[in-house]
């Protein structure tokens, strides 16, 4: 099991930037990956990385303007967000794999096991 700790988030205003980190620690992980969700509606996919950042995947409304990285140690996973729009408010969640993966699955919740508890980013107009 992976331990994943978010930070970062805060109440920002429209086209600020904000940027989001999530601590890693436990087991290997092979891909991390941001969701975020707002009240009512279900955890949507935002971005993921492979562990050697080789691939990227963003949702269409952040590419552009978010950029996932991981670091060194591969151990933490960060989410630069910039221009931000206050339809980017939600709570944001941090989620790990430590199993194999096909890159065609890294936008779905079903391959992440392991979940933070969530970073909420409030973007006002």
């Amino acid at each position: 099991q992976v331990q994943l700790v978010e930070s970062g988030g805060g109440l920002v205003q429209a086209g600020d930037s904000l940027r989001l980190s999530c601590a890693a620690s436990g087991r290997t992980i092979n891909a991390m990956a941001w969701f975020r969700q707002v009240p009512g509606k279900e955890r949507q996919f935002v971005a993921t990385i492979s562990r050697n950042g080789g691939t990227t995947y963003y949702t269409d409304s952040v590419k552009g303007r978010f950029t996932i990285s991981i670091d060194n140690a591969k151990t933490t996973v960060y989410l630069q967000m910039n221009s931000l729009k206050p339809e980017d408010t939600a709570l944001y969640y941090c989620a790990a794999t430590t199993k194999p993966y096909t890159n065609a699955l890294m936008m779905s919740r079903v391959i992440y096991r392991d979940w933070g508890q969530g970073t909420q980013v409030t973007v006002s107009s």
